[in-house]
């Protein structure tokens, strides 16, 4: 239903990355998920190699001011199930017009149009991850038949002075992100999270486009490495928005990708990561540092954060639809 005539639908191209943020600012003025963003941000999204602008975006223009949208990214590669990742939202000023009802049925219509040109033979399901407490979300994906199938803690960690150095487990040394060790660390980010949840390798233009951009903090991003064999066993990777600093005065050092290698792990790796990683952020100015969890992971990640100091914030609901 598209309730309102006068509104300009079309999909989104790479010249959209500021009338992207404004919308995405203005929703985070209401929605409160702690999401701001730059022109630069949102460009690395429509640029992003696996979102499918012309097949899998739409974008909803009232004069000149995109008031909603919706992206699907498929997956690079897909066993049995291939899991489309829709996103999208409505500025707060349009909403409760119908506008949400129509980008989320066009958003399941562009994913059955990529997964048939990408992974056909699998099983498609869409998935929307998004704030537990968006008002009017639960109603709207429910009305399209999505379920609530994991939820995501978000967990935050005041830094300051009284951090302690953490301790590197006998055998192991720590060294931080390079252009050297950078295949490294996609390496054991792939190798580590195949029994995660929904997970699948990332190829290496997808970790340029994800990790390694304008958000990426080398400083407080860390490798540990088996001394006697030379393997990489662990790794931690930071980001850090700059938008978040201008709009909260907070610098805020987001751990995004933990990962121990299977053999490697009840060895403390990941707890003397995050140890390290506080430590460095506090050193290197950062006022808080936050991660999330799957809280239905059969891996203690919420309660390795919880030992290192970590309170939880707020909780996202990854919404799934089987097609």
């Amino acid at each position: 239903m598209r309730a309102q005539p006068s509104l300009t639908w079309r999909p989104l191209t790479r010249d959209d990355a500021k009338v992207s943020a404004d919308l995405l600012n203005a929703m985070e003025a209401v929605d409160r998920i702690g999401e701001h963003y730059t022109e630069e941000d949102t460009l690395q999204e429509l640029i992003d190699p696996y979102a499918d602008l012309g097949r899998a975006s739409l974008a909803v223009f009232d004069g000149d001011v995109m008031v909603g949208f919706m992206k699907v990214r498929h997956k690079p590669t897909a066993d049995e199930v291939h899991r489309v990742f829709l996103d999208g939202g409505v500025h707060p000023d349009h909403r409760r017009r119908g506008l949400g009802t129509a980008l989320v049925s066009a958003g399941v219509a562009a994913a059955k149009v990529v997964h048939d040109l990408h992974h056909p033979t699998s099983k498609l399901v869409v998935d929307v991850h998004k704030g537990e407490h968006i008002a009017g979300l639960a109603e709207l994906l429910r009305s399209h038949g999505f379920e609530p199938v994991r939820y995501y803690e978000y967990l935050e960690h005041p830094l300051g002075e009284a951090i302690p150095d953490a301790a590197i487990p006998d055998g192991l040394r720590v060294e931080p992100w390079s252009a050297a060790n950078d295949e490294e660390f996609r390496s054991v980010r792939n190798e580590s999270y195949q029994d995660h949840w929904g997970a699948t390798p990332m190829p290496a233009d997808a970790w340029r486009n994800k990790i390694t951009n304008q958000t990426f903090r080398p400083e407080v991003s860390f490798l540990l490495r088996d001394a006697a064999a030379g393997t990489a066993v662990g790794v931690l990777v930071t980001m850090c928005w700059d938008a978040d600093t201008a709009a909260t005065g907070v610098r805020d050092a987001r751990f995004m990708l933990i990962g121990t290698l299977r053999r490697h792990r009840e060895r403390g790796v990941a707890g003397a990561l995050v140890g390290h990683a506080l430590r460095a952020a506090a050193d290197h100015g950062y006022d808080r540092a936050t991660a999330s969890v799957d809280s239905a992971s059969p891996f203690g990640a919420s309660g390795l954060f919880e030992r290192a100091g970590f309170t939880p914030t707020m909780r996202h609901v990854r919404w799934a639809l089987e097609v």
